[in-house]
């Protein structure tokens, strides 16, 4: 019978991939450089693959050590569930989480299932605003923790996803030529907003404002139905959706930053807890929902921001 993995070798595994460093990986496991290069090498022997391919003065991620990589998540995590089940000090109390409903979308169902599991005691309390909103009941000590369109000169938030922001169509529906851009958008203070008449503004492109929403239900309905435009970041496109490019007449955006804000005086217990399964889930979810549904323009957008991909260089080993 083979013998089973080391959870300790999969924690650091897991820590390479994430600092994208040996060294600062050493760091967060409290090593030194050369037992996590021991401990990878053991991995290797266990595993029989090679996990990192030596390249020039980084390693990179082999197409073995990726395929480990899903598996490793998933075992450290169950581990983790097991443990805070027999946790006779485990976590109690209410947790007040705030987020866009475009993010609770995409995001909440993984967080607060992965949470629930590892911590049934802590009852979540889940609000769904835009992040101006959620940024002013922060400040009024009203939610805990709130999930935020990153934005440093508006509030301070600590960033856990980068990704692009595109500007979505109908893949069923074309747009009128020479027509002003028809733009279903948030509210007049909403930074997403402010950016797409700014580029379109910048590009010398008419347009106009037809559907004004903080729903991303309303907003998304409104691109479906081949109403209008909108921009969202990669990770809430849907199928029916295509994304318009430079070569359909639209300038380029810059990416977009998801934050968390905390706010001072939370229980540290209950903070890094959810911090943990929130920075966890963003970092594991794929590029694009329903992808086979995508138009294929969507599908080959830019996959530069999501998680570490074999042939990605990492440092130090």
């Amino acid at each position: 019978m083979s013998a089973p993995l080391d959870i300790d070798q999969l924690q650091t595994f897991v820590a390479i991939i994430d600092t994208g460093s040996f060294t600062k990986a050493a760091a967060r496991v409290f090593k030194t450089q050369s037992a996590v290069s021991m401990q990878m090498r053991r991995l290797e022997e266990r595993i029989g693959k090679q996990l990192f391919i030596k390249d020039g003065r980084g390693n990179r991620l082999s197409a073995e050590g990726d395929k480990l990589l899903n598996y490793a998540r998933r075992i450290i995590r169950l581990n983790s569930e097991a443990m805070a089940a027999f946790d006779d000090n485990r976590l109690e109390g209410t947790l007040r989480i705030g987020t866009p409903d475009d993010y609770a979308d995409r995001y909440m169902p993984e967080i607060i299932g992965r949470f629930a599991k590892t911590h049934p005691n802590v009852e979540l309390y889940i609000v769904c605003e835009p992040s101006v909103s959620l940024a002013e009941k922060m400040g009024r000590g009203e939610l805990d923790i709130a999930l935020v369109t990153h934005n440093p000169v508006a509030r301070h938030s600590d960033v856990v996803r980068t990704e692009p922001l595109c500007w979505v169509g109908s893949a069923n529906h074309a747009l009128k030529e020479g027509a002003p851009v028809p733009l279903a958008v948030g509210r007049r203070d909403c930074n997403w907003r402010q950016l797409a008449c700014s580029a379109l503004d910048a590009d010398g492109r008419d347009y106009q404002v037809l559907f004004t929403s903080w729903s991303s239900t309303v907003v998304a309905a409104a691109v479906l139905a081949g109403l209008a435009v909108s921009i969202m970041p990669e990770s809430a496109l849907r199928g029916g959706m295509k994304v318009l490019t430079q070569a359909d007449g639209f300038p380029p955006l810059p990416p977009v930053q998801i934050g968390i804000m905390k706010r001072p005086g939370l229980s540290p217990s209950l903070m890094n807890a959810i911090s943990d399964h929130i920075a966890a889930c963003l970092d594991n979810m794929t590029p694009t929902p329903h992808e086979d549904d995508l138009d294929t323009d969507a599908k080959s957008f830019g996959r530069q921001f999501p998680r570490l991909r074999p042939g990605h260089m990492i440092p130090g080993w």
